[in-house]
């Protein structure tokens, strides 16, 4: 079987999908459908699906009740093989999707929201991506619209005209709304095929589908979620490996406005804190100092040396200008032991020193052993503590990585060993995309890029060379207060009696406070 063709970036459009309704599907698709308390919508979304190009016998049609009350029933009209399973357990669309995936038959997952009405080829147009890789997430066309007289009509007056191939006249008269937020981007960006990293931010799942492997692969749904779930997911699919289609002849109609639209500011004031724990590349949600996330940006692991070297190491990495990060470090740490002993001549004092160090600290992680892989956007891999970065010098490499959407930076050593700052969305690409044997860096440039630098050209010094300041308190008489209040103000930048503090930076192109913000982190539309 030939390799799968390889996507640089985000840039699909290397891809060629078949033409629709002149190929023969093999994979078979679950259309997942979460739902609560969407009795008056559903039956038209199971309409469409219904009326679909898709073969009937390689569609499946997962219904997931999420407790609705009254319980939600199958109306008659639907696609042959269509099931309903209700909720349990927990509750959300994001823990519905989940479930409905865990119970989907299907190669291929189409998450489908209970208020859409499908175009004839919307299966279908999603389908022939995971027919070329399984590691494309699609994304679909929809227009919002006032759905009021279509509720007036029979389901299977509209699953005839959706097969007949009208989907696209069903509101002649009406207004159509477009996800302008999404549109816009997709604009500026060539359909997502220039936007590299940043692709994941514009997920939708109401429209969204993915192999079921690919799912698996990632971390899926959070199900703690109850608003945001599809940008997280975004998140996790990236993470895998997958990259963002934009299919505009996938196309459905939304029946009704979201509630983003219709509560835009409350929903992303909701969401704010969730997905900047979450999500690393949502960096606009981020503090630029001051605070650390449940998903760093950046993971740095290291294996544990001689203490003197790898505490320095370690206090470098921590005193740098990215404080959106975790070190890893790897080491025996379960010799530590409490048996009596001459301290300074423990057996195990290196390893005794560097734990006390850090077992406190809540951005190390002491390891038995190291991580197959990260949850972080970058991992940088040192082979030893040797050499430390600049405090600038992280930030700069991440910044290189970030305008280049390259995948990987070698820093060399002039010992000859080499460390590693690499985006592990292109690590995961490639791990999909390799066949045994095959050379992976190579692969890795192909997909992603890779750039090498002597790492003492880029910030890197000598370890014991790497200044970390420390307090000085030297012991002294007591100072006349009115003198160390002269200190205090001159400290602060203002002697005038002002009190001169860090000014809020805005960039210039920002607009004024009061224009186009929303949400806890004034994010801009």
């Amino acid at each position: 079987m030939a390799r799968q063709p390889v996507v640089r970036h985000n840039d699909w459009g290397s891809l060629a999908p078949a033409t629709l309704g002149a190929w023969e599907p093999t994979l078979s698709v679950t259309v997942v459908v979460p739902t609560f308390n969407y009795q008056r919508t559903l039956p038209y979304v199971l309409a469409g699906l219904a009326a679909q190009s898709y073969p009937a016998h390689l569609l499946e049609v997962l219904v997931v009740d999420d407790q609705s009350s009254p319980p939600q029933e199958l109306p008659d009209v639907r696609p042959d093989n269509t099931r309903l399973i209700r909720v349990e357990e927990g509750w959300g669309r994001a823990n519905a999707c989940h479930l409905g995936a865990l119970a989907a038959d299907g190669d291929v997952l189409h998450w489908y929201d209970a208020d859409m009405l499908a175009y004839r080829e919307e299966v279908e147009a999603h389908a022939r991506w995971h027919h070329l890789v399984d590691y494309a997430v699609p994304g679909g066309s929809k227009l919002f619209v006032d759905p009021t007289w279509l509720l007036d009509l029979d389901p299977a007056t509209v699953r005839d005209r959706v097969a007949a191939g009208e989907a696209g006249d069903l509101f002649p008269d009406q207004e159509h709304e477009r996800h302008q937020w999404v549109e816009d981007y997709w604009a500026k960006t060539d359909d997502l095929r220039t936007a590299g990293p940043r692709a994941q931010r514009y997920h939708i799942g109401m429209t969204g589908s993915v192999t079921k492997a690919l799912y698996l692969d990632s971390d899926g749904f959070d199900r703690t979620l109850r608003l945001g779930e599809d940008m997280h997911l975004g998140h996790s699919l990236a993470q895998a490996g997958g990259v963002f289609v934009v299919d505009r002849e996938a196309r459905s109609w939304h029946l009704g406005r979201s509630q983003v639209l219709r509560r835009a500011e409350q929903v992303n004031r909701f969401n704010d804190p969730y997905l900047a724990d979450l999500v690393p590349t949502m960096r606009p949600k981020r503090n630029r100092r001051g605070r650390t996330y449940q998903v760093p940006y950046l993971e740095v692991v290291l294996e544990a040396g001689p203490a003197d070297e790898t505490i320095h190491l370690v206090d470098s990495l921590l005193d740098g200008d990215v404080p959106d990060l975790r070190v890893t470090v790897v080491g025996p740490w379960s010799s530590v032991h409490d048996d009596r002993v001459q301290p300074v001549e423990d057996p195990v004092l290196e390893t005794r020193l560097v734990h006390r160090s850090y077992v406190h600290e809540p951005r190390v992680r002491l390891v038995e052993s190291a991580p197959d892989g990260s949850d972080a956007e970058f991992v940088l891999r040192i082979p030893d503590a040797s050499m430390a970065p600049l405090p600038p010098a992280l930030a700069a490499l991440l910044d290189d990585l970030e305008r280049t959407h390259h995948g990987a930076r070698v820093l060399t050593y002039d010992s000859g060993a080499t460390a590693r700052l690499e985006r592990t969305s292109a690590l995961a690409r490639v791990a999909r995309l390799a066949e045994e044997g095959e050379d992976r860096e190579a692969l890795l440039e192909e997909s992603f890029g890779v750039k090498t630098y002597p790492a003492a050209e880029v910030g890197w010094v000598p370890v014991d060379e790497r200044v970390v300041e420390r307090f000085v308190l030297g012991a002294r008489p007591p100072m006349d207060p009115a003198k160390s209040e002269k200190r205090l103000r001159k400290a602060l930048g203002n002697a005038d009696g002002t009190t001169a503090v860090r000014p809020a930076v805005r960039p210039a192109e920002a607009p004024a406070e009061s224009e186009h913000r929303r949400g806890l982190f004034g994010r801009r539309r």
